[in-house]
């Protein structure tokens, strides 16, 4: 029979095709799982794969935010879980308790949600950034409300690699950071005054050292047992600095800040770290001295370059969504932007500085119409009931 040439190929797609199926069906049900990839730079591509299931509990979606280098890949997870929370009595949901105003703020919100709006106890661990990842990836401790990339991109990408840890969202958004920071009021009066590089001439470390400094520049870095204060160090190194800055790590959050207000008060020049999100940085004028820009080939040898604005991620112990799911549901909601922590920063300062417990109450009772998107109906009237009562968490620690 003769069988023309342009009909031989479909033939043959069609019952390979065929083949395939009836295997598959032989074996077990088939389900399309479509795996959504966001690569920087707004490029896009969708996997798709077949894989045999039996059951499905859970949909895991995963958004991944990649940025590639020779050896390094940073990469963000963020999982959904449908799942009925554990029958029985609801376990101690533990926050590591950062130990900077934003993160510390946010827990005490996210406490107060999780006691009155959802049942479970709440307890923290007060702590700095390295010591408290590692508690979070044994357990010790179950929320972190700030993992701070690009200054934990190793820990972070290792632990993530192992299973350590998940994401369930962002915290604040985007934040700026620098070690190299000056009132505005000093450029202008040294308007010359606009680089790194200007801080090897002797007017100007002239401008910033101290008795105990030397002939070298004082340069306030970060806090001792912050990711930051290794990088400040590479950077000081990097950009040739070490014989003309001499770094003074801070002893905490609060030091750092004090020692910036007080000289910002009197007038007087101050070089060193903050972050956009912290409390002078919100409140002050300040100026960043130039660097060379951030790329990951710098970052990830030398340093020689200037941060890459922050990603703030929401982390929990993978053990949490089984025990707590509506809990990571709700993190999963969590929209504390940059823009909603201003207001409560100027709050503060316009009140006389209450403490992070006031505060959030403050934060609740005028933010309805912000938080109810992160919770049930039902816990909106439980949370509603329990300020209208004016009772506050078990889990917030004493004074």
């Amino acid at each position: 029979m003769l069988i023309r040439s342009g009909f031989i190929l479909p033939a043959v797609i069609v019952a390979l095709l065929a083949m395939i199926a009836a295997v598959a069906c032989g074996s077990t049900e088939t389900v399309e799982v479509t795996r959504l990839v966001e690569v920087e730079k707004e490029v896009t591509r969708v996997e798709r794969r077949q894989v045999p299931v039996t059951q499905i509990r859970e949909v895991e979606v995963t958004r991944v935010v990649t940025k590639v280098v020779e050896r390094e890949v940073r990469v963000t997870h963020v999982v959904e879980v449908e799942v009925e929370p554990p029958a029985g009595p609801k376990e101690t949901v533990i926050f590591g308790d950062l130990n900077w105003a934003s993160a510390l703020l946010q827990n005490r919100i996210a406490q107060y949600i999780l006691e009155f709006g959802y049942g479970y106890p709440t307890d923290v661990k007060f702590g700095g950034t390295l010591p408290l990842f590692e508690g979070l990836k044994k357990g010790d401790t179950h929320v972190a409300m700030e993992i701070w990339l690009p200054n934990l991109d190793e820990a972070w990408e290792k632990a993530r690699a192992d299973g350590a840890v998940l994401s369930v969202g962002k915290s604040l958004g985007q934040d700026w950071q620098s070690a190299f920071v000056i009132p505005a009021y000093l450029q202008e009066q040294y308007p010359e005054l606009d680089s790194v590089e200007d801080l090897k001439e002797q007017q100007y470390k002239d401008l910033f050292k101290t008795r105990e400094t030397g002939d070298k520049a004082r340069l306030v870095s970060c806090v001792i047992g912050w990711a930051c204060e290794g990088i400040n160090t590479a950077q000081v190194e990097a950009y040739g600095l070490a014989e003309h800055v001499e770094v003074v790590a801070a002893s905490d959050a609060v030091a750092l800040s004090a020692d910036l207000y007080g000289a910002y008060e009197k007038g007087k020049p101050w070089l060193g770290y903050q972050w956009g999100t912290n409390a002078p940085s919100l409140s002050l004028d300040l100026v960043r001295l130039e660097e060379p820009p951030y790329s990951d080939q710098c970052w990830f040898t030398t340093k020689a370059c200037a941060y890459e604005d922050s990603t703030v991620l929401i982390a929990v112990n993978p053990d949490l969504p089984a025990k707590a799911p509506d809990v990571v549901e709700m993190l999963r909601r969590w929209d504390f932007n940059v823009n909603v922590y201003k207001t409560a920063v100027r709050w503060q300062l316009q009140n006389g500085n209450p403490n992070n417990e006031a505060t959030a109450l403050w934060w609740l009772n005028a933010n309805q119409e912000i938080w109810s998107q992160w919770v049930t109906d039902e816990a909106e009237t439980a949370i509603l009931s329990a300020l209208a009562d004016g009772k506050e968490p078990e889990g917030w620690p004493g004074d």
